[in-house]
């Protein structure tokens, strides 16, 4: 018979042994998210949108540099606020729906009512009186900012851009349906900042993170935006 000092001491390692080969690993033991997903733009700047779960109004926005050693690293967060009816994989989204498209998109330029905070490089546009986002689906400017408004662009069916003082103080454009417009589909699709409560399809975040943001920004190294949720069908790691 062993000693009992050497029982105890053998059933401890096991129990250790079991537990480690029981566990689960942990979201950082795997890596900083960018390091998970499937694609992150090939760029060295990346802005993940996280959600819980897809019918989530609120979640977290980061935005990530890449070093040259190929290592992510989280530049800074805010807490973030989606379309008051969740998320959706942008493919499957349809227009006025309020619903934040799912999926891995440029940042085509920035614009606010404001003007560009200092140190922003990215191509920025001053919201004037006669700026418009068009969401007509008839019109040939579907999904585009116009100034001033075009004529087969109607302005019920379109966003006055100076209307939106608070929220589009300063804004970046996400690239959802942009390049290839698909009528119906959505069109004014924005990072801005926070209304009152969740978008209309949107993420935001509060306007001091929003100002982080734009100065971070560097069009030289290709940013790119990530929204999706923590798993299931729109998950984030997926695009």
């Amino acid at each position: 018979m062993r000693p009992l000092r050497t029982c105890i001491a053998a059933a401890l390692t096991a129990a250790a042994l079991g537990a480690t080969l029981g566990a689960t690993p942990s979201a950082g033991a795997a890596g900083p998210l960018p390091a998970r997903m499937a694609d992150t733009g090939a760029g060295s700047q990346l802005i993940t949108a996280q959600a819980p779960r897809a019918s989530s109004t609120s979640g977290t926005v980061t935005w990530w540099d890449r070093r040259p050693d190929g290592r992510w690293v989280k530049a800074g967060s805010a807490p973030a606020r989606f379309g008051a009816k969740g998320l959706v994989a942008g493919t499957k989204r349809k227009q006025g729906t309020n619903t934040t498209p799912a999926g891995l998109y440029r940042l085509p330029f920035a614009f606010g009512n404001k003007a560009a905070p200092g140190g922003t490089s990215v191509t920025y546009r001053r919201v004037r009186s006669t700026s418009w986002w068009c969401q007509d689906n008839k019109s040939r400017s579907y999904n585009r900012w116009t100034q001033p408004r075009p004529a087969d662009c109607r302005a019920a069916e379109s966003e006055h851009l100076a209307d939106y003082g608070t929220q589009y103080a300063y804004a970046l454009v996400i690239g959802f349906n942009y390049d290839r417009p698909v009528r119906g589909r959505g069109a004014g699709i924005f990072l801005h900042v926070n209304g009152r409560a969740a978008t209309a399809g949107c993420v935001s975040v509060p306007r001091d993170d929003m100002r982080r943001i734009m100065t971070w920004a560097r069009p030289g190294r290709a940013p790119h935006i990530a929204i999706g949720t923590s798993g299931g069908a729109t998950a984030i790691t997926k695009y």
